[in-house]
């Protein structure tokens, strides 16, 4: 909690900042107390400080506020006026500091490294359930933290599908292999999808299908620039899908912003209002799924940067290559 006073502005914390960049670190004029330590929510305990110190007001995230948490608080410090917050600090949030995205880059090359072990390896007859534990542990192996988010694993007809869970469906020879994954390191979250065949050299609709999805990540890809609106990056992935007439069933969003959670602002949607700033971590993925044959999804983790320094930095390097495993 930031104490925000007259004289000096006090961040009270349940702990000692350890330096870590997902942990923050506090601007040096900031003075740092330490909250005694509480039997119940360190967020009421800190609430009461402040209205011991003379606080009138607090401003906190309404969209995160629960309402025991409310409760408690209105107890600890009835007098306490609550304002809400919004969203600035998820929009403090967006542009990340090199230090930051020095931990997106090793987490990039963690799942890089985790994706290409298992594309050695025999796919046929393994389910997908078991090759998505498989990733999550070469993941930690190869020194994540832990996988960013749940790791998806899609073949045949479950294939290109945006949030599908791994079943006890066998890969089979001529599937679609789809893989979603990510490693979490240092708290920073990176994504990367891609669609492989197993087996045989891919039928003539495979290989169409996939042109068509890269291409149109491609579009997104070289869409990102400072400057840009999010609504037309977007578009720019999604118009080669809607002119081949695959409109229906593409996600509500493009791809989206990455940092200490794997969703976060900005948006790459059709509404979405505002542009993208340097330094700017987001994700580029669209996909088709045909239902009841499969499907392509492409995604990889760039940050934004300016042309001068080379246009977007990408980050996830596994090849987007139509392999035959």
């Amino acid at each position: 909690m930031l104490l925000l006073g007259p004289g000096e502005d006090v961040l009270l914390c349940p702990r000692a900042p350890t330096g870590e960049p997902a942990h923050g670190r506090p601007d040096e004029a900031l003075r740092i107390d330490l909250l005694p330590a509480p039997d119940g929510d360190p967020v009421v305990a800190a609430a009461g400080l402040a209205a011991s110190a003379g606080a009138d007001s607090l401003a906190v995230e309404e969209h995160d506020l629960t309402v025991a948490r409310h409760r408690a608080m209105g107890k600890a410090a009835p007098r306490l006026r609550l304002a809400d917050l919004g969203f600035t600090v998820e929009q403090q949030r967006i542009v990340k500091d090199e230090e930051e995205i020095g931990c997106l880059r090793i987490a990039a090359e963690i799942t890089d490294q985790a994706l290409g072990e298992l594309l050695e390896s025999i796919l046929v007859g393994r389910t997908e359930r078991h090759l998505a534990l498989e990733l999550e542990r070469r993941l930690v192996d190869h020194g994540a933290d832990g996988p960013a988010f749940a790791t998806s694993v899609a073949t045949g007809a479950n294939s290109g599908q945006g949030r599908h869970r791994p079943s006890d469906r066998r890969v089979e020879e001529g599937d679609f292999l789809s893989v979603r994954l990510g490693a979490s390191y240092h708290g920073y979250r990176c994504e990367i999808g891609r669609t492989f065949v197993i087996g045989t050299a891919p039928a003539e609709w495979q290989i169409e299908l996939y042109d068509l999805v890269f291409a149109a990540q491609r579009a997104g890809r070289e869409a990102l620039a400072p400057g840009a609106a999010y609504r037309d990056v977007d578009r720019a992935a999604r118009h080669p899908l809607e002119s081949a007439g695959h409109g229906e069933g593409l996600l509500p969003r493009t791809g989206h912003g990455v940092g200490l959670e794997i969703e976060e602002d900005p948006q790459l949607a059709p509404t979405a209002m505002g542009k993208l700033d340097a330094c700017v971590p987001v994700t580029v993925g669209p996909g088709v799924h045909l239902p009841g044959r499969g499907g392509v999804r492409i995604d990889d983790t760039l940050v934004v940067r300016p042309e001068a320094d080379g246009g977007p930095e990408l980050l996830t390097m596994t090849t987007k290559e139509l392999l035959a495993l």
